[in-house]
């Protein structure tokens, strides 16, 4: 009796001591996550910051580009291009709507068919 006992109480440190084990290891990985999670945020502020107009602006100063003057545009003639063509979603004639024939056994509710069931076979 007592070595059953024993290998009951074993099997159950065991079990126990895994789940711990599994418990502690879902902490680390939550842990980790969220770690993660403000790594990455970080980095998305920081190029937010970068790449914001202010600072983009600063930068290209700093490596000797000005703003263009009027004057300065310049276009070119590019044989055979074929400017796209805006898409008109709207529409000269309105479609006609037809109204969708429903079969009646599909218009009538619940208690309507209760009463029809019943009407017939003569209960009231």
């Amino acid at each position: 009796m007592v070595v059953v006992f024993a290998m009951v109480a074993a099997l159950y440190l065991n079990v126990t001591s895994r789940t711990a084990i599994a418990g502690r290891d879902i902490q680390e990985l939550t842990d980790a996550i969220a770690s993660s999670q403000q790594v990455s945020s970080d980095l998305q502020t920081q190029l937010a910051g970068l790449t914001s107009a202010a600072s983009m602006k600063d930068r290209a100063r700093e490596l000797g580009f000005r703003p263009m003057e009027p004057d300065e545009v310049e276009y070119l003639v590019v044989p055979g291009y074929v400017a796209p063509q805006p898409i008109n979603l709207s529409s000269s004639a309105l479609p006609q709507l037809s109204a969708l024939t429903i079969p009646p056994e599909y218009n009538q509710s619940l208690l309507d068919w209760l009463d029809e069931n019943f009407s017939s076979r003569g209960i009231q």
